[in-house]
């Protein structure tokens, strides 16, 4: 408190739910529909073709983020919630036992058994079970698994990551496609990657080689594969 006033602080892990799928979804529509686009183009694929594989790896992509994102998150909520009924179960049938393992988690952060009890006692009297998730299983409202919202999360994002690359395979005279496609997806990816860390309180640096580095990796081997192969598709 300053001055009379609370001071309000804003942490990064409050993000970290739509964080986590954004950044996923774009990162993967950026590196896999401009990988697509230059595999395709790099085995001598007419700029049609190649813009109807991008457009169906688009789809495609977004689709199964989108699954893969609520089928992965709703298996998370389902534990959660088993554990929540578990618990709920054992303040029910032991709640003298569930208020010892409570003041021993807080005799384990420092404090005096005696002041441990009591905590104990006041928080459980509030609300037994939040504050069981909260402090013995390690579930929050922060972090708690929110399928529908980490589909749509992805899937979208996704679609505007996988965009950048098709829109400039559009545009792209046709012996530039794949150069160009390749150096703008790698901006992006870089962009991406530091708007990530700096959101997520993370290195900017760091996280901007990270994503540009796999990001240049995946181009190359689909280039070098669509070379190889130089058939049009």
């Amino acid at each position: 408190m300053r001055g009379g006033f609370l001071h309000r602080e804003n942490h990064v892990v409050n993000r970290i739910g739509w964080l986590r799928a954004a950044v996923l979804g774009a990162n993967d529509g950026l590196i896999s529909t401009a990988s697509l686009i230059v595999g395709v183009a790099a085995s001598a694929a007419t700029q049609h073709d190649v813009l109807i594989a991008g457009v169906a790896g688009l789809v495609a992509g977004a689709m199964s983020m989108a699954a893969g994102e609520y089928v992965s998150v709703s298996s998370q909520a389902d534990t959660e919630r088993a554990d929540l009924d578990r618990e709920r179960g054992e303040l029910r049938d032991n709640p003298g036992f569930e208020r010892e393992e409570l003041a021993a988690i807080y005799v384990e952060r420092g404090l005096t058994p005696e002041l441990a009890h009591q905590v104990a006692d006041q928080l459980m009297a509030k609300d037994a079970l939040a504050t069981h998730a909260r402090d013995e299983l390690g579930l929050s409202a922060t972090t708690s698994a929110r399928p529908l919202l980490a589909a749509m999360t992805s899937a979208g994002t996704f679609t505007v990551g996988a965009a950048v690359p098709l829109a400039v395979a559009a545009l792209a005279p046709a012996g530039w496609l794949a150069p160009l496609v390749a150096g703008t997806t790698l901006v992006f990816l870089a962009v991406l990657g530091a708007a990530g860390a700096i959101t997520g309180g993370a290195g900017v640096l760091r996280g901007t080689l990270r994503v540009t580095f796999w990001g240049a990796l995946a181009l190359a081997l689909t280039a070098g594969i669509g070379t190889l192969f130089d058939v049009a598709v």
